[in-house]
């Protein structure tokens, strides 16, 4: 058993449960964090079968409040920062929901300092880097960022690009911190152990109940291949103070996961979307959508994302965009059939 003790928040969580899974697999005791101790035997029952379940503890902690981070971050050696200190609504005003991100990384980052932890590994999104990249002269690398007053940034995207900036600044400016490496990912499919999924579990679960929508490109990446990003992240020495693109190899359209679909899961074809939005109609009305703006963007930026850098400095290799895609599928009709 290995014997450093690694703190996951957001212990329920979709990626958090992949994460779990394989840092106790690999031998690391883990201790999760829970908004509620309530639910810890849903956790449990999630893992079940997986080795070395007993070295799982959990404790209560929020992190939107100060409260809890001392006995929470007690012995740990490695920090895994993978909870969003905030859940964007429509309802909540822009400086709002940025603001809390931020302070949300930088409670981490504070506790984390505070108690001498090693290092402390983000979950990041692609939307802080690539976003601001609408030209094609070169793949987009970890060097690149999303500029905060870019046209068509959503909410949640803007709040993980100002939390890392955050994270990033703070780190350079305190030479106690720890070591801080950020993993952001692409749009994250895959399977989930718990029924909990992301956002971005949106983009198919719209294309399967038929409902209108753009024709976006996105990059993908199976939740299963950030999570062991992430913990190859946690230890190895290059990657100390680093970020890492997570994305698969290629984008994928709306209509091409509609034509996967069609092939690979023919009893859903019916229910399918007949009709994408098509771009034009998407530009012109961009200016007076802020819906439309998003996906506008979405549709404009460089998806030539390299992820060169974590398969030299780390060995990682993501699967392909298909299995990805139709491991979300099954997760959402699994999750249908079971209400």
């Amino acid at each position: 058993m290995n014997k450093a003790l690694v703190l996951v928040t957001g212990g329920n969580g979709f990626l958090a449960s992949h994460i779990i899974k394989q840092l106790l697999t690999a031998g690391y005791p883990v201790r999760a964090t829970l908004r509620s101790l309530d639910k810890i035997p849903a956790v449990k029952q999630t893992l079940a079968g997986t080795p070395n379940l007993d070295q799982l503890t959990f404790v209560a902690l929020d992190l939107t409040r100060n409260q809890g981070w001392e006995q929470a971050m007690r012995n740990v050696t490695y920090v895994m920062s993978v909870a969003a200190p905030v859940f964007v609504n429509q309802g909540q005003a822009s400086a709002e929901v940025t603001s809390a991100a931020k302070v949300g990384t930088l409670r981490v980052l504070k506790a984390a300092t505070t108690a001498g932890v090693k290092r402390v590994v983000m979950t990041a999104n692609l939307g802080a880097v690539s976003f601001s990249r609408l030209d094609n002269a070169r793949p987009v690398t970890e060097a690149d960022w999303t500029r905060e007053d870019q046209a068509g940034l959503s909410l949640y995207e803007k709040s993980k690009l100002v939390a890392e900036r955050a994270g990033w600044a703070y780190c350079q400016a305190h030479t106690d911190s720890p070591e801080f490496t950020t993993i952001n990912a692409g749009a994250m499919l895959g399977p989930s152990l718990n029924g909990h999924v992301t956002g971005s579990f949106n983009l198919v679960s719209r294309l399967i109940t038929g409902q209108m929508m753009p024709n976006l490109k996105v990059n993908v990446v199976d939740v299963r291949d950030v999570a062991d990003l992430e913990v190859r992240a946690m230890t190895a020495p290059a990657a100390a103070n680093q970020r890492f693109l997570a994305v698969a190899p290629g984008s994928v359209s709306m209509s091409g996961i509609k034509t996967l679909i069609q092939q690979q899961r023919p009893q859903l074809a019916a229910g399918l979307t007949k009709h994408l939005i098509p771009d034009w109609f998407v530009r012109v009305l961009a200016p007076v959508s802020s819906q439309l703006r998003e996906s506008n963007l979405m549709m404009r930026i460089n998806h030539d994302v390299s992820t060169q850098k974590a398969q030299q400095l780390l060995g990682w290799q993501a699967r392909p965009t298909d299995v990805a895609v139709l491991a979300a599928v099954d997760t959402l009709i699994e999750n249908q059939s079971n209400k």
